[in-house]
């Protein structure tokens, strides 16, 4: 209808009898309209199309150039006015070429020769230089052949080598560390501990045994297999650690062993127990030659993974999680297990680690070719049914001498309201009396408020929780044992890796959901037969645990107002 419509109207003349001077309507295609646009600078074809005529008769205008980019048809034009070179042959250059050497000053453009001495030509039009003359090089000395070459003189053979300087005999012996016997205690010397492994019990200071290590080191360090329960801060984590160094001991092999192998595996549920115990180990066998390592989440895993593929390991130290990526990636090789410990078995079941443990215990040989030792501070039913699975003909022991009450830690409950609290916390930490103190809370976000309020009270903390990174939490502990900080907010999981003797007062800003969880709060403190306080504070939505931390403990709590000089 459109093209019949204006073909009427180019038909029609008007009154001179010429056609009418109506032109026609141009379309413009795609291709045209980017004709001027900056990328491209011709356009290959286009079609124009004229009123009266089909698109198949329309008139079409070909333009057979290639489609060239402003950057190309600049490289055409130089061509152009330098001439095309011809292929496999340098380009030639002309007098039109702007070269360093003919091309003209420019006014505008500041000369860079003006310092420059002029060089002067001789007949032969070579540049000559009388100022500045250079000696012509030396040409270069031709290398002798191989013949004419002194030879290469021998490697002396090893037997004539200079030998290296011997090791210094080990001299110490028990003469040097004399502890009298007493009774009812038993000395580390009525063991038999290697004379190394003593030296580094001298070095530690240990005279006599805590009741646990009394009773269990007989039995492991006879290679049985021990179910152990003792409360936080009694001296477990040395009974094995000397067990291990003293059976490796004996059992030390010539013959050198691949990478990530250990003989003793010890497993952890967090990060600060396991370094701790590493450090312990790596105390008590300075003297001894056993590697102890630590591997744990959280941070330096490249750090770790090298170690392991590069050193050899005897004792490992790890929480669960770690453990596995490092057995499947073949970093570690737990084949060849020889000792097996599980410590803090109770809070490895809290945790949810339980499935990752039957794995682990799966990867080490069968429990006929390895010792078993788990070490508790509470032993419930379901660890023990465990530990008999794991375990064969294990030996039960319980530290009846606490009773789970520790003499020296003195427990007091305050019965205040959720408002009394901060307070009340605020004065007993201004105190003299509070030299080391750690104030534990059940969540995170109520451990972050109590730290921001009481830094803005004026009271120097830290806080330990999962959200605190590892290192940091690293670098807190150091600081809190060095006494740089006097006080630490922190969780029951992050709570279980502070392992310092000097800590006196130990504060529940909120009682735990659990009883064995106040166990392990309170174990804190009163460690290695010091002196520690309780304290803990009982609100209206807390009380009911009291009766259950009763019975779990057997005994009474002292449950009593606070004193007038904590109150406003």
């Amino acid at each position: 209808m459109i093209k019949k419509f204006f073909d009427k109207i180019l038909s029609k003349k008007d009154e001179t009898g010429k056609k009418s001077s109506i032109t026609p309507v141009k379309h413009v295609t795609r291709k045209e309209r980017i004709k001027n646009s900056d990328s491209y600078i011709q356009v290959k074809e286009t079609e124009v199309w004229e009123p009266g005529k089909s698109k198949e008769s329309g008139s079409k205008s070909k333009d057979k150039s290639k489609i060239v980019r402003p950057a190309q048809k600049k490289k055409e034009a130089e061509k152009e006015f330098r001439g095309k070179p011809v292929k496999g042959e340098p380009k030639p250059r002309n007098g039109n070429s702007k070269t360093r050497d003919n091309r003209k000053p420019s006014p505008n453009r500041p000369s860079n020769n003006k310092n420059r001495p002029e060089s002067k030509v001789d007949k032969d039009n070579q540049p000559v230089d009388k100022g500045n003359k250079q000696e012509p090089r030396s040409p270069r000395k031709p290398r002798e052949p191989q013949q004419n070459r002194e030879p290469r003189k021998p490697r002396e053979p090893r037997q004539n080598r200079k030998p290296s300087e011997p090791e210094k005999p080990y001299t110490w012996t028990l003469d040097d560390y004399v502890v009298e016997p007493k009774d009812g205690e038993v000395r580390f010397h009525d063991f038999d501990f290697p004379v190394r492994l003593m030296n580094g019990i001298a070095d530690n200071d240990f005279q006599y045994c805590t009741p646990i290590q009394a009773m269990a080191m007989p039995h492991s360090l006879a290679g049985k297999d021990v179910c152990a329960k003792a409360l936080t801060g009694t001296g477990k984590t040395a009974a094995f650690l000397l067990t291990i160094q003293t059976l490796l001991w004996r059992s030390r092999a010539q013959e050198r062993r691949p990478n990530g192998q250990p003989r003793a595996l010890i497993l952890a549920p967090t990060r600060e127990l396991c370094m701790q115990i590493c450090k312990d180990s790596q105390e008590l066998g300075t003297h001894m030659p056993f590697t102890s390592f630590a591997v744990f989440g959280g941070m330096d895993l490249k750090k770790q993974q090298n170690f392991l593929q590069t050193r050899v390991v005897d004792i490992v130290a790890a929480t669960p999680g770690r453990l596995l990526a490092f057995s499947r990636s073949k970093d570690i090789d737990l084949s060849q297990v020889e000792i097996l410990i599980i410590d803090e078995a109770d809070r490895m079941l809290d945790m949810g680690f339980i499935q990752d443990i039957k794995k682990i215990i799966y990867k080490t040989p069968h429990k006929d070719k390895r010792q078993t030792m788990l070490f508790s501070a509470t032993l419930s039913k379901d660890i023990i049914n465990l530990a008999s699975q794991w375990m064969r003909e294990q030996v039960v022991i319980e530290d009846k001498t606490d009773d789970l009450v520790v003499d020296n830690i003195d427990q007091q409950i305050y019965l205040v309201t959720s408002d009394e609290k901060f307070g009340i916390l605020k004065k007993l930490l201004a105190s003299e009396r509070c030299t080391k103190t750690l104030v534990f809370a059940n969540r995170k976000s109520t451990t972050r408020r109590l730290s921001e309020k009481l830094s803005r009270a004026g009271i120097k903390n830290e806080m330990l929780s999962g959200d605190v990174p590892q290192k940091k939490r690293i670098s807190v502990l150091d600081r809190f044992k060095a006494g740089d900080i006097n006080v630490i907010v922190a969780t029951d999981v992050a709570g279980r890796g502070i392992h310092v003797d000097e800590i006196t007062h130990v504060v529940n800003f909120e009682l735990p959901y659990e009883a064995n969880d106040y166990v392990h709060r309170i174990g804190r403190t009163g460690r290695a037969g010091q002196k520690g306080q309780a304290i803990s504070f009982a609100c209206e939505d807390e009380s009911f645990i009291i009766p259950e931390i009763e019975k779990h403990m057997n005994c009474e709590l002292k449950c009593s107002m606070p004193p007038e000089e904590l109150l406003d």
